[in-house]
């Protein structure tokens, strides 16, 4: 059996992130084929383009990541209509220097929590506009916009019953668009 490996990146640094939450009830709907490895975003530096040439060891260390990947997962919450900092600094450190791309080619799926009735509309509608124009091939349909409220995730942190359904059919076609891409 092929082992996929999925890069998660998930936007929020919160202790009691629900998208950290996210990401780890959502590993649980794949299949046995697929493995996640959440990447680590929050040691990056802030991006300055005159580091192109000499990159941090955390920044070395996420391209490489990335490029092992077979598909990735982003989960973000919304902050202020828009993704947060942590994310759009540790998209424009593995996108750079120009021609070096770590995320190109790579398909993926984008989900989001957030308190709000309208989940992380506006965030990922940015986020799927910055990858697109980094030739990531973003899974569209079914969109996973989720208010985080009672019953979302059960007592052990898995999905709850209210979501299950339609987070297994969106894994489902995770599952698929990955294969399809990595083929």
């Amino acid at each position: 059996m092929e082992k996929y490996q999925i890069g998660v990146v998930v936007g929020s640094i919160r202790r009691d992130s629900f998208n950290q939450m996210m990401s780890g009830a959502l590993a649980n709907l794949a299949p046995a084929e697929f493995s996640f490895k959440q990447l680590k975003i929050d040691d990056l530096p802030l991006y300055n383009q005159d580091d192109d040439g000499s990159p941090s060891d955390s920044v070395v260390r996420l391209k490489k990541e990335i490029l092992s990947a077979h598909g990735l997962l982003f989960l973000t919450p919304e902050y202020n209509r828009s993704i947060p900092g942590v994310l759009k600094n540790a998209l424009d450190h593995a996108s750079r220097p120009y021609g070096q791309n770590a995320w190109a080619k790579k398909p993926a799926g984008v989900v989001g929590v957030s308190i709000g009735p309208s989940g992380t509309a506006m965030a990922q509608q940015h986020l799927r506009n910055i990858l697109a124009y980094l030739d990531v091939a973003t899974l569209g349909q079914p969109e996973v916009f989720l208010q985080a409220k009672e019953g979302l995730f059960d007592e052990s942190g898995n999905i709850g019953a209210s979501a299950k359904d339609f987070l297994q059919e969106w894994m489902n076609r995770y599952v698929a668009w990955v294969k399809m891409h990595a083929a």
